[in-house]
């Protein structure tokens, strides 16, 4: 499916309902026949989109396999890079829903994989084996540009060249789905929201939790009054799982001939390449990774911003343990300050992660865990895990069962195949989940920021911290020659 980008102050989602609302009310047609439509450059619902995954050893397959079963089950070699820190305390469940919702089901295929690109064809080849008929590259930028059947990228690399690739897809017309966090830096945030806006294309970010069951109770839950106001909210995780904290780099050794490390490095400066940096430890350096807050900061805030109607944090501190240019800290605490909206009060959040948990509260009796988010409210308190997964009142009337009032949507992988066929917003578009993305990428800065003892105050409309010039230098960094958004 091609789409032509925006001539008009128009969306192509509003021409092409005038266009129907205009062909009904004409005396010679009452049904507008699919045919019309796809010459319109919208596919029909039976018609299959290309998926062209860029980036598949890890996360990227997952993806995929939730968009259509792999031909072929090929098994995954070891992941490197996993790092189970010991875990002072109760360790949390994993969470209820299945992570590969292909798992245990009948063949199906909601789109076809049409081709697979990744830098490392050896870390990535379960996958390419799993699907046989796919096309493969190496340089996303080589596939777009060569091949004018992809209608779709689904983008699951690392942090850092997640807006890099999204923006050069955009540009050529494609729908993108990319991995959370939607980018590295807010300026990449911003800029990618802005240019879905203009090019018009289907976007989705991979947060599971925005399309699940639980997220939806609990934003019915708190949006109906069940625990009244709530000025007070806490988050944790038990990530990181991968190294960090004050470590010197590894020194380099010689690139294997599988890998195209140029590529892999992208818009990021160059620096010599070690095995313990990829394909998974990246999470923990400054220069690749957004830490633990960009691994589990869209599954664990994306619930309160959405049901607390939360804007843009005015305020932001961190404390954290030992870091350095290299790698982010081991644990951290961080608070936030959101102004007052209408009728509800100011809101102050806090997240902690490795290790380190919020006070439990006096109603949680014993042996029974904390989950990840605890809202504080003026009638009672809620908790759920990542994900929105099983909210349950811990105080307050807990018989009451909130009015079910919002849709309840497709996976976020089949969310976003019906959003193309259908020519609507994905539910989680870069719209939405650019505003998540600038609430967890201001922990980075904050970190970066806390040696200077203050608490950074923040100027949202002119993406500015106020009061601390030198923090401004971390809404973004200078591209390696020869990358651009």
């Amino acid at each position: 499916m091609k789409k032509s980008k925006k001539t008009t102050n128009k969306s192509p989602l509003n021409s092409r309902r005038d266009f129907i609302k205009k062909a009904a009310s004409a005396s010679f047609i009452s049904i507008v026949p699919s045919s019309t439509i796809t010459s319109l450059g919208y596919k029909s619902p039976n018609d299959m989109v290309n998926i062209a995954a860029v980036g598949v050893g890890n996360r990227g397959g997952q993806v995929i396999g939730n968009i259509a079963s792999p031909d072929v089950v090929v098994k995954r070699g070891r992941m490197s890079g996993f790092l189970r820190q010991p875990y002072g305390g109760i360790q949390p469940e994993r969470n209820s829903y299945n992570r590969n919702q292909s798992e245990n089901k009948k063949p199906f295929k909601h789109a076809n994989i049409y081709a697979i690109c990744d830098v490392d064809h050896d870390y990535a080849g379960h996958i390419i084996k799993g699907y046989p008929k796919a096309k493969t590259y190496h340089d996303y930028r080589e596939m777009i540009d060569k091949d004018k059947n992809i209608d779709a990228l689904v983008i699951a690399t690392p942090d850092h060249t997640h807006a890099v690739i999204s923006s050069y897809a955009m540009k050529a017309d494609k729908h993108v789905y990319v991995e959370k966090p939607m980018t590295k830096t807010i300026y990449e945030a911003r800029f990618l929201r802005d240019l879905a806006q203009n090019t018009g294309v289907i976007t989705q970010v991979g947060n599971q939790g925005h399309n699940l069951e639980g997220t939806m109770k609990t934003v019915e839950h708190i949006k109906s009054g069940t625990i009244g106001d709530v000025s007070e909210f806490h988050m944790w995780s038990n990530r990181p799982v991968w190294k960090q904290g004050y470590f010197s780099r590894p020194q380099g050794v010689e690139v294997p001939k599988n890998l195209n490390y140029d590529l892999w490095l992208g818009p990021a400066r160059y620096k010599a390449y070690h095995p313990d940096i990829l394909h998974f430890a990246w999470r923990g350096l400054w220069d690749y990774g957004t830490g633990a807050m960009g691994d589990m900061g869209a599954h664990t805030f994306d619930a309160p911003i959405w049901a607390l109607d939360l804007g843009i944090p005015t305020k932001i501190q961190a404390t954290t343990t030992p870091f350095n240019d290299e790698y982010l800290p081991v644990s951290q605490k961080v608070t936030y300050e959101f102004a007052a909206r209408r009728n509800k009060p100011a809101v102050k959040a806090t997240w902690s992660d490795g290790g380190i948990k919020p006070d439990r509260p006096s109603e949680l009796e014993s042996n029974r865990a904390l989950s990840e988010v605890l809202y504080i409210g003026t009638k009672g308190k809620l908790m759920h895990g990542t994900h929105g997964a099983t909210p349950e009142l811990i105080s307050g009337n807990q018989d009451i069962t909130p009015k079910k009032w919002l849709n309840r949507p497709s996976s976020v992988y089949l969310d976003f195949i019906e959003a193309i066929k259908e020519n609507r917003p994905a539910t989680n578009n870069f719209e939405v989940a650019a505003k998540v993305t600038e609430v967890m990428l201001l922990t980075n800065i904050a970190v970066a920021a806390q040696k200077l003892n203050i608490t950074l105050e923040y100027d949202a409309e002119n993406m500015k911290i106020t009061n601390c010039d030198a923090a401004n230098n971390y809404f973004h960094y200078e591209y390696r020659k020869g990358w651009d958004l």
